[in-house]
């Protein structure tokens, strides 16, 4: 099964990893090209700043820069004028990362889930809490951005709600990071080591918590559902 799965999901598969492992890369450069131009960052007009948004939100969705380099480096050269910008410029990198997401998947993933009863069923029940689901993938701040966009694309939730639910998701961890970044005198040390501070590791260690504990009650939730279907189907 895992070997069927892995050749007719391999490009699936290696952007997945791609979306998880490119931010990271790249962010540490970025962030050193950003400084040595910090004054044009810092004297944007309103034009500049709408072009600004438009291509954090393609890099975003690229898994080329890291959400959360995006809430510093804006909160560090914009300040707070620059917040509604980042919070507009996840949902719509949230939308780019879904449409590209069924372009390289084509459905092909749910195509083979369906062949297993079991599996599909859950997947269904994922899906009718959506809402719920979105959310508590986008509150940690450990989770890959660009590859939750992906893997939540390919179960096909609805789009409008998936842009919502996004950025309803994010609104925790992006005003503490853009409020670090705000606050920083060193945007490449605070990059580099991002001493939150002990209130600071609480509130990440909480919305990790949240996230987890809520995933895993909705996993549960999905599999009783699931399984209680599946045995008033039989008793029929």
């Amino acid at each position: 099964m895992l070997k069927q799965l892995l050749q007719k999901n391999a490009g699936t598969f290696i952007s997945m990893v791609l979306l998880a492992v490119g931010p990271v890369l790249i962010s540490s450069t970025l962030a050193v090209v950003l400084y040595q131009y910090q004054y044009i960052l810092q004297h944007l007009s309103w034009g500049q700043m709408v072009v600004y948004f438009m291509v954090v939100s393609v890099t975003m969705a690229f898994a080329i820069t890291p959400t959360t380099f995006v809430a510093i480096i804006t909160g560090f050269y914009l300040g707070w004028s620059g917040f509604p910008g980042v919070v507009i410029s996840y949902g719509l990198a949230s939308l780019i990362g879904y449409g590209l997401a069924q372009i390289i998947d084509h459905g092909k993933l749910i195509r083979f889930i369906s062949h297993f009863e079991k599996a599909a069923a859950i997947m269904s029940e994922l899906k009718n809490q959506s809402w719920s689901l979105i959310i508590l993938t986008r509150i940690s701040p450990v989770l890959p951005f660009a590859l939750m966009t992906f893997v939540l694309a390919m179960m096909k939730v609805e789009k409008r709600k998936f842009f919502l639910a996004s950025i309803v998701g994010m609104l925790p961890r992006t005003l503490f990071f853009f409020w670090l970044g705000t606050q920083a005198q060193d945007v490449i040390a605070l990059l580099q080591n991002p001493d939150t501070g002990k209130s600071g590791q609480i509130l990440l260690l909480l919305l990790i918590i949240v996230s987890l504990l809520g995933l895993y009650f909705l996993f549960n939730r999905a599999l009783k559902k699931a399984l209680e279907k599946k045995v008033a189907g039989k008793n029929l």
